[in-house]
Formats: structure tokens, sequence, C-alpha cells
């Protein structure tokens, strides 16, 4: 027989049983995937000191209670002080039979919406580097005649002449370079997924990058020591890793700054696309900076091809890292404001153990 306690446990949605008081009296195993937390932890905390609305939800909740009237907010951010706030719908209404309790669910709308951005990412930068690819051979043969010919002119030129035939071919250089990683971009092979420890590859990554362009960071790790094993490709997400880091790395100003480097286990996050299959995403690996900030301007298209914030910047970097966690399955996201920006990388579990991949290979 199905019982009230099957049906709580078994809920998808984070739900949260709040008393008369406005404290937590019992959340559901979705809800303690939400606040990364456990029921026993949570129960008797006021609700408000682990959760945070960006509307005046609390006067809200008091009025529902009072009217005994459900109360439904739509696309609006909560977070809980742990991580970045995602954009969710809310449901609040009494707790039929217990006066002053009432009851909250929390949506998360933010997946849905990335996966319709990211797939439409995916469509745009396909079509972009196929015309790109299409036109690299063509412009690279002229480039090459002109770099040629400029070198050549420099030989007899005086000084102040120079100066013009360095541009044309520090220009051309400059052109090969962006057309080189163009071509990177679209012969970037399917993912070679493997069971694969995320904080081997974090180390990795952050020991390249304080050798290289984050000489001059301080870069911190806030790791679960108990994250399972990811089902990735090593390389291509070292190569995701390493861009994120370099990005914050040029971001911050000459005296230096501070990335943190977080991996946590959510139990709530899945992925569901328009063919209807589902996947877990339950890994979470964020790259957070004390940077500027994104360019307002560009937050909404940051992981479109060709658009960068930065002077002779490609706009491929980002660009890629949302390709390849496409095509694993995964799906990245961005929070940016002056002082804070979180790029948040969702990525599926090993069910296999690296051994086990290799002996049924």
């Amino acid at each position: 027989m199905i019982t009230d306690s099957t049906i709580w446990m078994s809920m998808p949605v984070a739900t949260v049983v709040i008393d008369k008081d406005d404290k937590i009296s019992d959340i559901n195993p979705a809800a303690e995937g939400f606040f990364n937390s456990s029921a026993k932890a949570l129960t008797g905390t006021p609700i408000w000191d682990k959760l945070a609305v960006d509307a005046p939800i609390e006067r809200a909740l008091g009025r529902a209670r009072a009217n005994m009237s459900p109360l439904f907010v739509n696309d609006i951010n909560v977070g809980t002080g742990e991580r970045a706030p995602l954009q969710c719908t809310l449901q609040i209404a009494p707790l039929s039979g217990f006066d002053g309790m009432m009851i909250l669910m929390i949506s998360p709308r933010e997946l849905a919406g990335r996966l319709s951005q990211s797939e439409g990412v995916k469509s745009a930068a396909k079509s972009a580097i196929g015309m790109a690819e299409m036109l690299a051979h063509e412009i690279k043969n002229p480039l090459a005649g002109i770099t040629g010919a400029a070198q050549l002119l420099s030989m007899n030129l005086s000084s102040e002449d120079l100066e013009l035939t360095d541009l044309i071919v520090e220009e051309s250089r400059r052109i090969v370079k962006l057309l080189d990683q163009v071509e990177q971009f679209g012969n970037l092979h399917a993912p070679d997924l493997d069971s694969v420890n995320l904080h081997d590859v974090l180390n990795r990554a952050r020991r390249s990058t304080l050798l290289g362009v984050g000489a001059r960071m301080t870069i911190q790790e806030h790791y679960d020591p108990s994250l399972p094993h990811a089902h990735v490709d090593k390389d291509q997400l070292l190569q995701v890793i390493l861009n994120l880091l370099k990005n914050a790395s040029e971001a911050a100003p000459e005296t230096g700054g501070t990335i943190k480097l977080r991996t946590y286990f959510e139990h709530s996050y899945s992925l569901r696309r328009s063919g209807g299959d589902g996947r877990a995403l339950p890994l979470q690996i964020e790259v957070i900076d004390d940077g500027p900030g994104l360019p307002p301007e560009l937050a909404d298209n940051v992981f479109d091809p060709f658009v960068s914030g930065r002077e002779n910047g490609t706009g491929l970097g980002l660009a890629l890292v949302s390709k390849i966690i496409a095509d694993h399955g995964g799906w990245v996201a961005v929070d940016s404001i002056p002082g804070r920006t979180v790029f948040r990388l969702s990525l599926p579990m090993a069910t296999k153990s690296p051994s086990q991949n290799k002996d049924t290979a």
C-alpha cells in the first residue's frame, strides 16, 4: 500500500514544511539535495536563515498563512548561501490539519532555460564554425603571401617604415592564430568517456594555471571529498577547466585575485531533453572568481561563438566550453556580478570504476 511517507520521500520537487514560527519542521530528500544538507541538520532552523529570495516573500507567506490560501511566485532567484541563486518557481500552501503550518515547494527553472539556450548555442556554433572552416583555408593562403611580402619589403626600408611592415606581419599572424582556433573548435572529436576523478582534473588544471597565466592568482580548493567519479572525457574536461581558469586570471587586475574551485553533489539536478530522455547531473564544479564580472551587455550571450568582452579576444573560449559540456550531456551556467563570477558545470556520474571500463572496452 502506498503511504504518505512513501509519497513524501518520492516527490521530485524540493519540499519544506514550515511551522508557525517560520522554522523548518521537515524536508523531503529532494530538499536535502537542494540545500545540500540533511533534514536532521535543518530541522528547527529559521527558513529565512537558509533560503535567500529576491522578493518580499516573508510578508507574502504571512498573508497566505493568515488567509489560509495558496501562494504562487514565478521566476525568482532563490539561493541557499552555499551557491549561486537558481531561478525558481515557489508554491506555498497551508498544511491541512496543522494550524499555522505551511508547505513550501521549490521548483528550479534554470535547467530548462539553460538547456534551451545550450541547444541554441550549440546550433549557432555549428553554423558559425562550419562557415568559418570553409573560409579558413582560403584566407590562410593569401595571408601567408602577405606576410612573406611584408618581410621582404622590410629588408630595404627605413626604421620608420619598418613599423608598418611589422604591423602587417603581426596582424597577419594574429588572424592565422584565430583561424587555427576556429579549426580546432570544429575538429573537436566526440568525447572518449570514462570514469574520472574530478579532483585529479581540477588539481592538474590548477597547477598548470599557477605556472602560467595565473601565476599572480591565488587558487583555493573547496572540494567534497566524497564526490563520486564522473562519466567524462578527462582531456576535454581539463581543456574546459583550463579555459575557465585562464578567463578568470585574465579578468583579474594586475595585482592578482582569488579563484575558488568548488565541487559538491546536488541530488536534485537532472536534465530532460526535448526527446523525452532524462539524465541525472548530480556532480557540480564551480569556478568562482572575484574579478570585475561579465559586461552586462554580454551576460546573456557569453556562450555564443565570437562574443568576447576582452580587446582582441576571439570569443571562442566559452563557446568551446559550452560545446564540450553539451557533448557530454551536461550543462554549464554562469552567474556574474562585480566581485563574484561563478561558472558552474553539471556533469553525469559514472556507474563503473575506471578498471571496469577498461575491462569491458
